[in-house]
């Protein structure tokens, strides 16, 4: 079985109008940065994109926003990005914020296929309007639903042929997650090695899990906001 495709842009040539997508990342830390660059120049739009940020306005996320290839955004912390918020204020974007931890419970809920679960976050809050509320041990808890895609975009260190993959450090974050999540699971990683060359206690997510792998290219991997000494 080999599940590498010979490019970003083969791999986002399976991505249709109007899908749901999930985009690994903290930040601009550990995105697919190859997927979402083709994404973009392929023009697929009406698209739904779930991600902790939105990116910033020229990198990762952001150029979709920029050109109105998203239809929704599905986020926890958004405020890197001034034409996310002008899309959002002015109403030509549709925006679901969701606590962070609750993003990723709901994330690896959708994963394990698990049809919802009770938190105390939010509870009383905008977020919990209209969801089904308890009083769990005396505390009230909000039902979350779990989150699926039609497609997950992760990004990793290093893959093998047959898709399983490493993380490295921060760049971890959200990918494991999201990779169980979506129906058709892209990687894309920086190192691509032969089946077999990964130490199988090392390996972080399966290869069942990932249906396509992409070798990608020139990573840029910026820093949102850089702080040195003076």
């Amino acid at each position: 079985m080999n599940k590498v495709l010979a490019s970003a842009e083969q791999a986002v040539a399976l991505i249709p109008d109007g899908s749901t997508i999930l985009m690994g990342g903290f930040g601009l830390c550990g995105i697919p940065e190859n997927l979402i660059a083709a994404l973009h120049a392929r023009g697929t739009k009406d698209l739904t994109v779930i991600s902790n940020n939105a990116g910033i306005d020229d990198f990762g996320i952001g150029v979709l926003l920029r050109s109105r290839q998203v239809r929704k955004m599905i986020s926890t912390y958004v405020g890197e990005n001034k034409e996310f918020e002008r899309q959002y204020l002015s109403g030509e974007l549709e925006v679901e914020l969701v606590p962070q931890g609750t993003f990723s419970e709901r994330i690896r809920a959708g994963g394990a296929g698990i049809g919802g679960f009770f938190t105390p976050t939010a509870y009383g809050t905008l977020v919990a309007e209209g969801k089904e509320t308890r009083v769990i041990n005396g505390k009230p808890h909000v039902l979350e639903a779990p989150i699926r895609a039609d497609f997950a975009f992760v990004r990793a260190w290093k893959g093998d042929r047959v898709g399983n993959l490493v993380y490295r450090r921060t760049a971890r974050n959200f990918n494991p997650v999201m990779a169980t999540a979506g129906g058709v699971t892209i990687a894309e990683v920086e190192h691509l090695v032969d089946a077999g060359a990964i130490d199988p206690d090392h390996i972080m997510t399966p290869g069942i899990y990932v249906k396509h792998i992409v070798l990608g290219m020139r990573y840029e991997k910026r820093i949102e906001k850089r702080t040195v000494r003076s």
